[in-house]
């Protein structure tokens, strides 16, 4: 019911259980919430009620789909999905397009202006949107802490089958469009680990310099379930592996293993998407702060067997959300000119055989084997 009403996996990931979990645990906090005395909302909803002085409490379809109380067939807040969770539902904002005027600044509160707040949307929706996905089958993966993966579907659902959640893009005008994600918990977030826990390297960048120091990574696999596997497994009970060691193994193998890692979850994740979606790739759109690593990029289009294209800008995400409010006060007049805006910094085509390409992938699924349900109750 969950996955059919919200397009999400039942995880403490999402809102709804951690309200449910204030409501029951905090003293005071379903009292306070039944007489509307306390609201809930995401990040943005937040921003805009302090923004505005509290005045507003909205939130965009974006957003609102990711809580696990929506309803993005039927765009309402699910009064069955409320209940389950016992949860008011006159705590929940109310949910807006991700383009619109939702309200003004209060000069009180923000440096004396009264400035229109006209764009919201989540992180990776956000971010397909300034990549300018615009049409189906359009896919962009954003490399931070941990890598996201979205296909635009257009105004088609497709309930997945292979462990992805299905997500609303955004809404514009009325028009509601639909994605699949794949989230990978830990990306960037294993090259800190590197840096700061194991003392590898200095800082980031580094992690290319040392791993271009070897050919490959000789047989060796990281696998960054650090805080469990995302999709398409979804095993809270993973932990991290290194796997294939041997005497011959420097500190710039397990660097390299570690970069590696990136690619072959995002590889997980695509082929999860073109299985639901029917969809063969052509190319994968890129963005975020490990999009700068060429080495990664490289062995990302090698793997996927893809071109991997990078754009001028990699900050997509607030390049998406102004975009968004730009086409709502009217500085941009459609998705066809910020289409035309984008702009490719350098494209990756893929180098390697398809024979050494399965190779790789194969030892990769088998060392992510070795890390599933090693976490015991």
């Amino acid at each position: 019911m969950v996955r059919e009403k919200t397009g999400l996996v039942v995880d403490a990931y999402f809102s709804g259980t951690k309200v449910k979990w204030i409501l029951d645990n905090v003293e005071g906090a379903r009292a306070k919430a039944e007489k509307g005395e306390l609201l809930f909302g995401t990040t943005d909803t937040w921003l805009i009620w302090k923004l505005t002085g509290g005045k507003v409490h909205v939130t965009d379809y974006s957003n609102a789909s990711r809580t696990m109380m929506f309803n993005i067939r039927e765009l309402h807040w699910d009064k069955e999905l409320l209940t389950m969770l016992d949860v008011p539902q006159g705590m929940l904002p109310e949910v807006h397009n991700s383009s619109e005027v939702y309200g003004n600044t209060d000069a009180g509160v923000f440096l004396g202006f009264e400035i229109p707040i006209a764009g919201v949307a989540g992180d990776q929706q956000a971010a397909l949107f300034g990549q300018a996905c615009y049409e189906p089958g359009d896919a962009k993966n954003t490399y931070g802490t941990g890598c996201f993966m979205l296909m635009n579907t257009g105004s088609k659902i497709h309930t997945s089958k292979h462990g992805l959640l299905t997500t609303i893009a955004w809404g514009i005008d009325g028009k509601v469009e639909y994605a699949l994600e794949g989230s990978i918990f830990i990306a960037g977030a294993a090259i800190q680990w590197l840096r700061d826990g194991l003392k590898m390297i200095d800082v980031a960048p580094d992690s290319e310099y040392f791993a271009k120091k070897v050919k490959d990574t000789d047989g060796v696999y990281f696998v960054p379930a650090f805080v469990g596997l995302g999709a398409p497994y979804w095993d809270m009970r993973a932990r991290g592996g290194i796997f294939g060691l041997t005497r011959g193994t420097t500190k710039s193998h397990i660097i390299r293993a570690a970069l590696d890692s990136l690619a072959y979850q995002t590889k997980d994740v695509l082929g999860s998407m073109e299985a639901d979606s029917g969809i063969s790739l052509k190319s994968l759109r890129v963005d975020g702060g490990a999009v700068a690593n060429n080495l990664l990029m490289q062995f990302q289009a090698d793997i996927l067997g893809t071109r991997v294209d990078r754009p001028e800008i990699i900050e997509t995400t607030a390049l998406g959300a102004a975009y968004l409010a730009g086409l709502a006060v009217g500085f941009w007049t459609s998705k066809e000119e910020l289409a035309s805006r984008w702009l490719l910094d350098r494209r990756f085509e893929p180098e390697m055989e398809e024979e050494k390409r399965a190779k790789l992938y194969k030892g990769w699924l088998k060392a992510v084997e070795r890390t599933k349900d090693w976490e015991e109750d």
